[in-house]
């Protein structure tokens, strides 16, 4: 298991088809819907196993000077649960310190709550609802 910001057409092919399998095909988006106008000005962060298959992903923007936002947060069914996640966070955590911020926010799905609350992060607010069926809550760490 490796850590990698990616480069190649070939890393970021495999960082957005890991995005779209897990947070856009079960809801039967299309592909693209795991893109944004963001990802162009943003750090990304991809876990590879020994095939360099990617096994989670995530990114970090800024809101502004001080306030860094983590989204896309990404972990492959079957590699969950064994910190490539946690990885990640802290990954992208350090990343938005060092380059200024002093607080990082994100929408939590639900289900992920436990997750982040267990990072450090603290609800501040109701989210939007994605899709119409997924609910999401505003989280936000002090760094």
């Amino acid at each position: 298991m490796r850590l990698i910001e990616p480069v190649s057409a070939a890393e970021f092919e495999q960082y957005y088809e890991l995005r779209w399998k897990i947070l856009r095909a079960p809801w039967n988006q299309p592909r693209g819907s795991e893109r944004d106008a963001l990802d162009a000005t943003s750090t990304h962060i991809m876990v590879i196993g020994a095939g360099k298959a990617a096994l989670g992903v995530g990114r970090l923007h800024f809101n502004s000077i001080s306030e860094a936002q983590i989204r896309y947060m990404a972990v492959d069914v079957g590699q969950q649960r064994q910190g490539i996640g946690t990885l990640i966070l802290k990954t992208l955590e350090t990343r938005g310190a060092v380059l200024g911020a002093t607080r990082i926010v994100l929408d939590a799905r639900e289900t992920a709550l436990g997750f982040y609350c267990k990072q450090g992060y603290i609800t501040t607010g109701p989210g939007h609802m994605l899709f119409n069926r997924i609910a999401h809550v505003k989280m936000s760490k002090i760094l």
